[in-house]
Order: structure tokens, then sequence, then C-alpha cells
């Protein structure tokens, strides 16, 4: 209790111990060869501890070392302005705030995480998840070759597997202060968690943040810091919940390509949506003007060495119309891909009831979707009554007067990005899907999954409480008021667009040639640019498929960590492609 006493004493005067005795130890001027620096690898660059080092100079000067790659951070930084004076075009003040939860504040959950297990990164296997994983959420690999030993004070990687199909889910990084370098209060610090976005297992963050305060707390340390971008209220929201309080010390890096985004400010407009940010950010990383003509449209103009083209997310002037009519229209898009001789689906515009039924009972198996329609918006799958046929026409009659059917097929959904003739990514959609806990109703489940998707997307996917949706729960013999068992997974839509929460599985390493050649022959047929074809395909390894549809306008971020962004800046502006 009377140790409590003094951590509160020493939080309401806004000074943590150690930090307190860094000022002091700056004050009186600490001696060279008194301690050794300390500075530790986590894979993705290092770890400078400020008050192990003598002077602002050496340590300005260590930061400066940092490796081409790597991102280095100076954490407990008592006097940044002091380091920064050492090179202030070279040097900047992260703008993160660090939060620190007193192990005597900590409360544990008062229910388990169910679905998944914790554990330490252990193979190659677990190194390259965690990378794929850290890739997609725009974070810098780990590369284990340079990470601090252990017995040294070097960090340790815990990662998230899914029980279910042993995929990795999640990871973080802790470390222990005291064997890093011998805190004499006690502490830990957690760095990377990531959560995978389109994972359907809820509390995965929360989780693995519980899992490292109970296993140093186990150790007998007293308390965990962490750093959190100033604006990512999610994240705080979280910690707060955890117990975690601001603590009032000062992190510095380097100015580099990684770090760019912390030290130039926000781009021309914060409320672009997620396919067109992620376009803007690559431009203003290589110099190009951009201008935000409306950011609610998704639409810019790239200005570079006296060329200027206007965007739509990725649909630019480079798409010529009669291409973005041929991608429009699913009619025309059939016509012009069979005559290259592409294998499609059977297809007919919807016309009488007799000429529908006639086409239903050829195909036993049909799908409806307006002529010209976007982001699955009235598409119906998997129609095997003529009733169902007439409800799912009128639906998307909403969309497009013109509606189509086509014979269904089993398979798997595929989207590949071509971006100037040549395969960029290729990724496996799959429908929305929820996990049963055997406590709350389908409908409870699918709103909380649906934020999950819209918070991991910038509000661009989320799964509607609609016709389909209530189609697809009944077809498996559920309404919204059932209560799914717990870790039954229930897959709650037909379709897999990402609009309507679906979720990606990237293949491009995995693509089998004849169906990166049947995109490039589907993209020149169209003699478009940029598209992304949807085929229906039995394995993303297997020769096998069915072009489904075209569509002019990609959605690039939901390829990350494909270069798509690259690959169509390179395409729109080839001079300003950085050398290999």
């Amino acid at each position: 209790m009377k140790a409590y006493i003094q951590h509160s004493q020493r939080l309401l005067r806004g000074q943590p111990p150690t930090y307190q005795r860094l000022q002091a130890r700056l004050a009186e001027g600490h001696q060279p060869g008194q301690r050794a620096p300390q500075v530790l690898h986590c894979g993705w660059g290092r770890l400078l501890l400020g008050h192990t080092f003598s002077t602002p100079a050496s340590l300005a000067q260590e930061l400066l070392a940092e490796r081409t790659g790597e991102r280095d951070i100076a954490l407990y930084v008592a006097a940044p302005q002091q380091v920064l004076a050492q090179a202030p075009q070279q040097l900047f003040l992260d703008p993160s705030d660090t939060l620190r939860l007193w192990f005597s504040d900590y409360r544990p959950a008062h229910r388990g995480f169910r679905g998944f297990r914790i554990r330490r990164a252990q193979s190659n296997a677990d190194w390259h998840a965690i990378n794929q994983l850290y890739r997609c959420r725009g974070m810098l690999s780990v590369n284990p070759s340079c990470i601090t030993p252990r017995h040294l004070g070097g960090p340790v990687y815990w990662l998230v597997e899914d029980e279910a199909n042993h995929q990795i889910i999640g990871s973080v990084m802790g470390l222990n202060h005291t064997k890093a370098f011998a805190d004499p209060d006690g502490g830990s610090s957690l760095w990377c968690l990531a959560v995978d976005p389109q994972s359907s297992r809820p509390g995965i963050g929360e989780a693995l943040v519980r899992h490292l305060v109970e296993h140093f707390l186990s150790r007998g340390l007293s308390y965990l810091d962490l750093s959190v971008l100033h604006d990512n209220h999610e994240a705080k929201a979280l910690y707060a919940k955890l117990g975690f309080r601001e603590l009032a010390t000062f992190a510095v890096k380097c100015r580099n390509s990684i770090n760019q985004p912390l030290f130039i400010g926000p781009g021309p407009d914060e409320q672009l949506n997620p396919y067109a940010r992620i376009i803007v950010d690559e431009a203003l990383r290589r110099g190009i003007d951009v201008q935000v003509d409306n950011a609610e449209g998704g639409l810019f103009s790239l200005s570079h060495g006296g060329r200027r083209i206007r965007c739509r997310e990725s649909l630019s002037d480079l798409t010529s119309a009669v291409s973005m009519t041929l991608c429009q229209d699913k009619h025309l898009t059939h016509r012009a891909l069979a005559r290259a001789g592409l294998r499609q689906p059977t297809q007919r515009l919807a016309g009488s009831d007799k000429a529908n039924a006639a086409f239903l009972a050829e195909h036993r198996r049909l799908v409806v979707k307006p002529v010209n329609g976007e982001q699955g918006q009235g598409v119906a799958v998997d129609l095997r009554t003529l009733d169902e046929v007439r409800a799912a026409i009128d639906n998307a009659r909403h969309f497009d007067s013109r509606v189509l059917l086509e014979s269904c097929h089993d398979g798997l959904d595929l989207r590949v990005v071509v971006i100037g003739f040549e395969v960029v990514a290729a990724a496996i959609r799959r429908p929305a899907e929820v996990v049963g806990d055997g406590q709350r109703t389908l409908h409870e489940l699918i709103e909380r999954q649906s934020r999950r998707r819209q918070a991991a997307t910038g509000g661009e996917s989320r799964i509607p409480l609609d016709g389909e949706t209530e189609r697809t729960l009944r077809a498996a013999g559920y309404g919204y008021d059932d209560v799914l068992p717990a870790d039954i997974r229930l897959a709650v839509r037909r379709t897999a667009n990402l609009h309507t929460g679906g979720t990606l599985e990237d293949v491009t390493a995995r693509l089998h040639p004849a169906l990166a050649e049947a995109s490039i022959l589907a993209a020149r047929t169209l003699e478009i640019p940029v598209v992304g074809l949807d085929l229906l395909v039995p394995a993303a390894d297997q020769p096998d498929y069915m072009v489904i549809e075209a569509n002019e306008r990609v959605g690039l971020a939901n390829h990350q960590p494909q270069p798509t962004a690259e690959r169509f800046i390179d395409l729109l502006f080839p001079l300003s492609r950085t050398p290999s």
C-alpha cells in the first residue's frame, strides 16, 4: 500500500519516478563511462533508451546512425529540445502520446477470450505470418536475425493464432525494462500491436494487451508503457478502459520516408476515403502535387513535371470513356470477353416471366444483378425458385432498369488487379461471416462485426441488415433473433463484396499463370489500363476459371501489402518511379 501511495503521488506530480531520476542526472551532468548507453534492436529498428545516454549530443549522434529501411526510436527523452537542437533538419519530435498502466490499477477481465490462443513467435512460418500482418497494417517488417537476444535484454514477440484455421490474426512486442536497462522501477513496455482487420474474432487487441500486463505482472514488474498516435481515438478508448494514464515523456525519431506522415502533417484533406487516400499519400511521398477537387467523391488531381492527371480514386484520365462503359455495362462486358474466348457464365437479360422460368429450368441456379451496378448492390446469388428470381429482379431494378440473369456456379471469388497490363495483386474474397459466442443473437453479432469492418476500412465496409442477409440466414436455418452456438462460423452474405462486409485473403504469390494470363487478356480486350477482374475459381493455384465481371474503379487499399498504389503512380507518372 505504501508503494502504491508513492506511485500515486508521483503521478499526481506528473512525473514518473524514472523520469524524475533522469532529469536529476541530466541536471547533475551524468558522466560518460558510468554506464553504457542502452540500444536494443527490435528487428525493424532500434530502441534507444534516452536516459542511459550521457549527453543530448551522444543520443542525437546515435539516432543519426539509423540504417536505411529501419526506424529507430529514442524514448524517455527528458530534454527533447536539446536533442533536436543537435540536428533540427534530420530529427523530429514524435507526435505520439505515451501512456502508462500501473499494475496496482489493473483489473482482470470479467470474461475470457474464446477462439484463439496467444503464444510466442518461434518458427520462420511465424515470422512470415507476423510480417504479412504488419505489411497489411502499413508497418515495417521484422528481421528476426537482427533482434537483440533475450538474455541481453531484447524483446519478445507474441502472436495470436486462430484455433479454427490456425491463421495468425494478431501480434505484439513486449519489452522487460529490468532486463533491458536495469530499470529500478521495474517497468515494461508494449510495441507493434497489430490485429488482422479482417478477423471476425472479437477482443484480439484487448487480449494481447492484457496478456502482456499479466505476463509482466507475474514477473514482479510494476507498470506497462506504450506509445499511441495522438489521434488514434479508438485505441485510446481501449487503453483508457484498461486503466492507462498519460505519461509526461517524449520520443524523438529521424526524418525518413517511413516516418514522413508524422512530421509533414496531414495531407490536403483528411476526409478522403481510404481508396483515394492511399493514392494521395503515395503521390505526396514522391513529391507530386495533389489538389483535392471533391473529397467526398474521391476526386483529386495530380501534377508533376508539367503533366496533370485527374482521378476518382483509381479511375483516371488514362481510362477512356469507351473502356469505362464496357466495364460498367455488364452485358457489354460479357459480349466483349466472349469474343476474346474467355470463359464466362451463361448470361441473358431478364425478360418475361416465362422466359425467366425457362432460363431457371435450364440452369437450376441463377445469379441476378443490375446491368450497371457496383459494390454488390442489387446482386442476389444462388436463386433456385421462380419466386426468388422475381423478388431479386424487383430489387435489382432499384439500381438499373435492366437486369441480368446468369447461371450460378460454385467456386471461390477471386479479384485480380491489373495495372499497366501486369498483374499487381490477387486476393480471394470471402463473404461476411460471424462467429457465435452462445450468448448474443445473430442480429447483435452482425452489428458488432459490421462495426469492426467499418473501423478497419474507414467506414467503407459494413454488413447490411437487408433482405439478402435475411435470406442467407434463413437458408442456413437461422433468423436474426436466434443465438448462434459458441465458436460456430456462419456466412451471413452470399456475395463476397467488401462493401457488404466481405474479407480478403492475399493469394498473389500463388496465383496460377493461367489466371494471370486470362486477367491480362481481359484487360487488353477492354483496353483499360487499371482494372479489377472478378473470377470464379476452384482455387487460386489451379487453372480453371470463369470471368464474372470487370471493375473500372478498383479499391487499391484493399490489397495491401501488395504495392498497388505504387504501381498506379508508376503508370501515371513513370518519371517519378523510385530507382530499384
